[in-house]
């Protein structure tokens, strides 16, 4: 039997336009579309080795349907100009395979699908729909298979009729009635007001089609169900229609003219040469079909000179030329336990590799390192700093780092190894330190050429990268944010992790014990409560002692029984003092066995913890701390917060010094917003949580109650992460409708935060990205999805990113200026450590006046808004005690 498939292609390329950063050719035409499309069309050719092919494309804005309905698809963002350019690339990259692509005025894609998909010259042939609309479901049937995207461009879902059932308890031909109940907001498919998947599932279970609920209105739970029911019974009809796909298109060709020929792999060279598709090109060889099995090709030969002592003068004219790249291979990730096994450099042309050996006894190459004149490119600069300096060479010079600008360029991404990023900036091709190492934290040992020849390729892929990687930077305008602040904060960032902060091991030990005998004590009060001896870590024991034996509402059950999670108990923490117990011997447990036992494995011979601080991980710009991590020390429990009374100065008679930023993201928002009220109440240092209560419920600041301060304080923080009143009812624990009303008058008091909202949600619609005060981007690939949960959650990125981002820049800035301030001043004083908006010193006796002044002046200065930033400062023998 043959194979079918069937492509959308308008939706294949909308998705890899936004999940792909904007990569460019040398002649500058956005290829990023183009590029994650051809990924999927070699991924189907190689994986499903298709007999027909077609590639169906959307003609235009105005179908048959909006005969029945002016406004369908009325609220579509204008499709961007950089990805319209590609559609034809797209076109001639499907030409050169030789598939055919098809497009109908006055009918959609979807369309030209269904009537292919379910023609009498299809029943023959397994057919399969690559889509990531969900709408194509409803073409399932036993010869008809729909390969759903998921996540990127090539991760995907394959649906059947039982995986259609499994999802949604439904037949595929149910889909449309789904829609018809709850509408589509991306197709503006008006549905019936206020019913959402969830409540349609369960009318669709009950009756099976729209006619059958509508006639059955009357037996529907809930009268209001019932009443939106039978007041929207034409538009939930009409929904129905226009989500139906039309298997009836006029078409001039059927399913045989749609048979593959061989493929012509000199004219999909060209293509992929003119378009600059380097890996590509390495995966179609000229030895068959690109529907054969396709090796990955060998990388090409790369020449490197291993310099030894014999002739490092030979080789000393390399590190005479302005720039040069410099690489650093270790025997694992964390530079601070790592031994340095080999250091590479090169000018692009020319490739060496110095054993540590060598580097030990060259005075050239030692001078060259610290030489700030002599300019170097680098792959991860802080690491490359940490690992020189701590096998005792000095450095200065470095200029440019890939790793922060394949960063700045896409936060959203998951992974920056350099294999990556040559792939995806260079179209080429870089052996993974995995497939030359293997799997596994402990790499195997490599040595002599094989270490020449792979540090060799990974240098001169760093060259190539900078000159793609400066001018994509500066066509973004992120330029001067990598070299003005990244690469400078990097440099602060190695200091503070060599410097370490000190553990009291005494302390610490203690602490332990403390928390053991607290843990003990609490299993006592919870058995007791039972009645019963149990395993309080078993969730199938726990389970049956409060919902069996106790008789709690059950919340929400697993595969296994009942859920025990942390959520669900928070809830039922009001119904029962035992539940109350467990999440503090949880809690108790936790910060045991991970601030306890862990931290003592991460105390080094010096007696301090060396973190390492990472700038690449979070979307947002912030900083994130592992190994381990000192952000995450959970501070609501007093047992919490006294983990920080071990972190101690390193000296005899110093101080740790804590400043901390009050309420930067709302005053972030304040100045992003310009909203009257809130500026206001910053610029005369009102009290933001009582003025948001005073303003929402109407009352003078005397009535104010500590439950309407609790609630002011619970929105103002939730309105930064784009809270939805589902969120906000779980937080207060209030019911929904409660939630909606406080966000409503929220915004009414403040109308400029809602105004900016808005402004900052259509403007990424528009652009597919939003960005901080100083230019940060974050790429919003669901911006534009028709998932509602995709959507909504961009949507709500949208909204808090340019404010924890620019929070993230505030304190990353003065950073900067602080340790330039320090060292001008010719200060003692150390910077330890950043907690998000914390900043953490140890402090001479005798300096801590000038600190004390010299801190907050440089916090709060770091960046100029409309209102003021304000730090406070405290002191004490300890971390704990500095707060």
């Amino acid at each position: 039997m043959g194979k079918l498939v069937l492509i959308d292609g308008n939706s294949i390329a909308f998705r890899a336009f936004y999940a792909l950063p904007l990569l460019t050719n040398a002649t500058g035409t956005y290829t990023n579309a183009v590029y994650g499309f051809t990924m999927m069309l070699l991924k189907v050719l190689e994986e499903e080795k298709p007999t027909h092919l077609l590639v169906a494309f959307d003609a235009g804005k105005t179908t048959f349907r909006h005969n029945d309905y002016q406004k369908y698809k009325g609220k579509r963002e204008k499709t961007p100009g950089e990805l319209s350019e590609q559609i034809p690339l797209i076109k001639e990259v499907l030409d050169a395979f030789q598939i055919r692509s098809f497009e109908l005025e006055g009918y959609e894609a979807d369309d030209i699908i269904g009537t292919l998909a379910h023609s009498p010259e299809a029943e023959g042939l397994e057919t399969l729909i690559v889509s990531g609309d969900k709408d194509l479901l409803q073409l399932v049937n036993d010869h008809v298979q729909v390969l759903m995207t998921r996540k990127g461009v090539t991760e995907t879902e394959r649906y059947d009729v039982k995986a259609v059932d499994e999802r949604y308890g439904l037949t595929p031909g149910q889909i449309i009635d789904l829609k018809g109940l709850m509408g589509d907001p991306s197709d503006n498919i008006p549905g019936i007001p206020g019913v959402g998947e969830k409540t349609a599932l369960k009318l669709l279970h009950q009756f099976p089609t729209v006619e059958e609920i509508i006639e059955h209105a009357d037996e529907l739970p809930g009268k209001k169900l019932q009443e939106k029911v039978r007041e929207h019974a034409d538009q939930a009809l009409l929904s129905k229609k226009l989500a139906t796909i039309y298997t009836e298109v006029p078409l001039e060709f059927g399913v045989s003219d749609l048979k593959l020929p061989p493929t012509d792999l000199k004219k999909v060279s060209e293509v992929f040469k003119k378009l600059e598709f380097k890996t590509l090109l390495n995966r179609i060889h000229t030895g068959g079909e690109t529907g054969e099995e396709v090796r990955e090709a060998e990388p090409e030969q790369i020449s490197y000179q291993i310099v030894t002592a014999d002739h490092r003068d030979e080789t000393e004219k390399v590190l005479k030329q302005d720039q040069l790249a410099v690489y650093v291979e270790m025997t694992e990730e964390n530079p601070h336990r790592a031994e340095v096994t080999g250091i590479a450099v090169s000018d692009g042309k020319a490739q060496l590799y110095i054993p540590m050996e060598t580097a030990r006894h060259w005075e050239a190459f030692q001078a060259w390192l610290a030489d700030g004149n002599r300019r170097k490119i680098v792959y991860d600069v802080k690491k490359t700093m940490v690992s020189l300096e701590n096998k005792g060479f000095q450095t200065d010079g470095f200029q440019f780092d890939v790793l922060l600008a394949a960063y700045l360029l896409n936060p959203s991404e998951s992974r920056y190894e350099l294999s990556d990023m040559v792939e995806r900036h260079l179209q080429g091709f870089l052996p993974s330190d995995e497939e030359v190492y293997g799997k596994g934290a402990k790499r195997r040992a490599l040595e002599g050429e094989e270490l020449a020849r792979h540090l060799a390729r990974k240098t001169s892929a760093i060259c190539q990268l900078y000159p793609v990687l400066l001018k994509e930077l500066e066509q973004a305008d992120l330029y001067d944010l990598m070299c003005g602040l990244e690469m400078p904060l990097a440099g602060v960032l190695a200091g503070m992790e060599q410097q370490g902060v000190r553990v009291d091991k005494k302390r610490l030990d203690d602490l332990g014990i403390e928390l053991k005998e607290s843990m003990d004590r609490l299993t006592d009060e919870i058995y007791e409560i039972a009645g019963v001896e149990f395993n309080i870590n078993s969730p199938k024991q726990l389970g049956e002692i409060l919902f069996d034996k106790l008789g709690l509402p059950v919340l929400k059950k697993t595969k296994t029984g009942y859920s025990t999670s942390a959520d669900v108990l928070e809830r039922l923490a009001p119904q029962h003092e035992i539940v109350e117990k467990i999440l503090h011997y949880r809690q108790v447990g936790k910060l045991y066995s991970t601030y306890i036992e862990g931290l003592k494995k991460e105390i080094g011979r010096d007696g301090k913890i060396h973190t390492q601080f990472h700038q690449t991980i979070t979307a947002t710009g912030r900083l994130s701390s592992t190994e381990p991590n000192l952000q995450n020390i959970p501070i609501r429990l007093e047992e919490g917060r006294r983990i920080r009374q071990v972190f101690v100065p390193s000296k005899e008679g110093w101080y740790m010094l804590a400043a901390d930023y009050s309420q930067v993201e709302l005053r972030v928002l304040a100045h992003l917003s310009e909203d009257e009220s809130l500026q206001y109440a910053f610029k005369h240092g009102l009290d933001i949580h009582t003025q948001t209560a005073m303003d929402v419920f109407g009352v003078s600041e005397t009535e104010v109650t500590p439950l309407m301060r609790r609630h002011a304080k619970a929105v103002n923080f939730g309105i930064v992460y784009g809270i939805s009143d589902f969120g906000l009812s779980q937080n207060l624990n209030i019911t929904r409708k409660e939630a909606k009303d406080f966000i409503d008058r929220y915004f009414e008091t403040y109308p400029g935060v809602k105004r900016y909202m808005d402004t900052v949600v259509k403007q990424a619609k528009k652009e597919g990205f939003v960005t901080t005060l100083l230019g940060r981007r974050r790429y919003l690939p669901d911006i534009n999805s028709r998932n509602f949960n995709l959507r909504s959650f961009a949507e709500r990125t949208a909204m808090n990113t340019p404010i924890q981002g620019t929070a993230a820049d505030i304190i990353k800035y003065a950073m900067v200026e602080m340790d330039k301030r320090m060292k001008e001043e010719k200060l003692e004083s150390r910077m330890l450590l950043q907690v998000h908006d914390e900043l953490i010193f140890e402090v001479p006796e005798e300096e801590l006046p000038v600190m004390r002044t010299l801190v907050p002046e440089v916090m709060e200065g770091a960046l100029p808004l409309s209102v003021p930033l304000q730090v406070d400062v405290n002191v004490g023998k300890s971390w704990y005690e500095a707060k």
